[in-house]
């Protein structure tokens, strides 16, 4: 069964000006009422509840060096989706955590390692792989959050209860980044597949089963599948923080949802801004994307 788990989190974004706040925690809940919860729920889903995080705060201007924004709210709102992702885990069901940031990654990866691990196949329009030995800019987790959970970020983020790395490198598969993204070719030498953007349209051109089997194969049975839906083009999805040219459009997203889906223990859907989206027509082009892929997360492991 899968099990609905809402992370409302703004906590690992930059603020959108200064002294504001980013507007992804709203993003359950305008995906709720775009039908979402309702289409899943109908399908078999079950409702496992909301971890709230703690308030938003621009610290830039009091923040001590070697922490990232939000740090205390972040990591003890990641200990709390790790308890209920575990509990969903336990419980025999498939968790489906609806972000929020992406910075949910280290609250997942925290229960998976928790549990001895697994593989991660991460879609995304960037590699999210800042951290302290490539940059001096660290201070966002949603664009650290890959780095961190392979164990390159600071111990407070990376290291949550000695659990580093949360996902063993070697069986992390990555796809989506564009090909101005000044971290790809550390990720490259570091991760289990890199994909760009430009890479996977081709794949995808000719046949998607290739390229997700290598996916698939890179993140072994039973992987965790995060999306983070800047994936999309911006001429599609312009609704998120950082949207960037060149992604990928919605055909493509779904054969990939499609094809990896089933075989997920769990999935995570994090960046969408419902502040971008007044009037509500890109939650609805989610939901209408995501609400089929989603129902069958894990049904190929049962």
């Amino acid at each position: 069964m899968i099990a609905l788990v809402s992370a409302p989190t703004n906590l690992g974004l930059r603020p959108p000006q200064p002294g504001s706040v980013p507007g992804a925690d709203k993003a359950p809940e305008a995906l709720r009422e775009a039908g979402l919860f309702g289409r899943l729920l109908a399908s078999g889903a079950r409702d496992a509840g909301a971890i709230v995080a703690g308030r938003y705060v621009d610290d830039d201007e009091t923040r001590a060096p070697g922490h990232v924004r939000n740090e205390e709210a972040l990591v003890g709102h990641a200990r709390r989706l790790a308890d209920r992702v575990g509990s969903v885990l336990d419980a025999g069901d498939a968790p489906v955590v609806v972000g929020g940031d992406c910075s949910v990654l280290v609250g997942i990866g925290l229960a998976l390692a928790r549990r001895g691990g697994t593989g991660l196949v991460h879609l995304d329009g960037h590699t999210d792989f800042r951290h302290p030995g490539n940059s001096a800019a660290c201070a966002s987790v949603a664009g650290e959050d890959l780095a961190a959970a392979v164990g390159l970020h600071w111990p407070a983020i990376s290291d949550v209860d000695g659990l580093s790395p949360y996902f063993a490198p070697g069986r992390v598969a990555h796809l989506g980044h564009r090909e101005d993204d000044e971290h790809a070719v550390e990720a490259r030498e570091i991760l289990g597949a890199v994909v760009s953007a430009r890479e996977a349209r081709e794949a995808l051109e000719a046949a998607p089963t290739p390229l997700v089997a290598r996916l698939r194969d890179i993140a072994g049975p039973g992987y965790w599948l995060q999306l983070d839906v800047d994936l999309l083009d911006p001429s599609v999805l312009p609704a998120v923080d950082s949207p960037d040219p060149d992604g990928l459009d919605p055909d493509q997203v779904g054969d990939l949802l499609r094809e990896l889906a089933p075989h997920a223990a769990g999935a995570s859907i994090t960046v969408f801004d419902p502040d971008l989206d007044p009037d509500g027509r890109f939650a609805r082009l989610l939901t209408d994307l995501l609400a089929g892929p989603l129902a069958t997360v894990g049904s190929a492991l049962r």
